[in-house]
């Protein structure tokens, strides 16, 4: 019997992308856009970097749970059908799940905090003398919100490098464009100033994220941060310069139309 070939991470997006598309047409509507823009990421994430029982990720935004979820039906946590589900009235495919969902370490519907508990957990880890990484994904709005750089605080003075931070540089949110709601840039330097070994990543390039995540690992007596900057909707044109792709409500057409383009 022939051996099975293991999908290569570049299918494993495309199919993080498609179980998105998916998801969000059950309903009609949900975060396709966050979905879209990180499937690379997590596609590298989820395929290449984690270590299964080992290391942990923390979501700190609740509502890019989706392309989590779509990474983990990869991995046979969630079968499709369940996911089709998401946001429905009694589902637990939440659109911010809730802590002890599985592959969920945190409640993450409260944006800002997401990024504290990581820290901890570092810490934690690090005073147990596990060799465990802690990974952290959080938005480029969030970091508008002091406690999160409280948290940056923390990381350099207790010098976490077993601490990666994904900021999720997709320049939106709810109210609009982040440099308009409120700018946070210089990320990169503003990181290097808390402690962090900090440097942009394209993440929607996964030869740039894996380089990315073998340069994390070298960096010792501190903890990393990647800014990761990602388009929101990325694979469906469409979407890609969709005005309101932060959450998509559209009939059933446009679903349809989504997943032919993404091919």
């Amino acid at each position: 019997m022939s051996a099975v070939a293991t999908p290569s991470l570049t299918e494993r997006a495309h199919e993080i992308r498609r179980t998105v598309l998916l998801m969000c047409r059950g309903r009609g509507q949900g975060y396709a856009g966050q979905g879209l823009g990180l499937a690379d990421l997590f596609a590298c994430l989820y395929f290449s970097e984690l270590r299964a029982s080992v290391d942990r990720f923390v979501l700190s935004t609740g509502h890019s749970a989706i392309t989590l979820f779509a990474a983990l039906h990869q991995q046979g946590v969630y079968e499709l059908e369940e996911l089709c589900t998401y946001g429905m009235d009694g589902s637990r495919i939440e659109e911010s799940p809730l802590e002890g969902t599985p592959g969920f370490e945190i409640t993450g519907g409260s944006l800002g905090q997401g990024l504290s508990q990581a820290v901890g957990m570092a810490l934690g880890e690090r005073l147990r003398g596990r060799d465990s990484r802690v990974y952290c994904l959080a938005s480029d709005g969030e970091l508008q919100e002091g406690q999160t750089w409280e948290a940056c605080m923390a990381a350099g003075h207790h010098k976490l490098d077993n601490l990666v931070l994904f900021v999720d540089d997709n320049r939106m949110q709810a109210d609009g464009a982040t440099a308009d709601v409120m700018n946070v840039e210089p990320v990169v330097d503003k990181l290097s100033a808390f402690g962090f070994a900090a440097r942009r990543v394209d993440a929607n390039s996964i030869d740039d994220v894996l380089a990315a995540l073998d340069w994390a690992r070298e960096q010792k007596g501190r903890p990393c941060g990647l800014v990761c900057s990602n388009l929101p909707g990325k694979g469906v044109p469409s979407f890609e310069v969709y005005a309101k792709v932060h959450y998509i409500r559209a009939p059933d057409d446009v679903w349809a139309r989504a997943l032919e383009e993404l091919g």
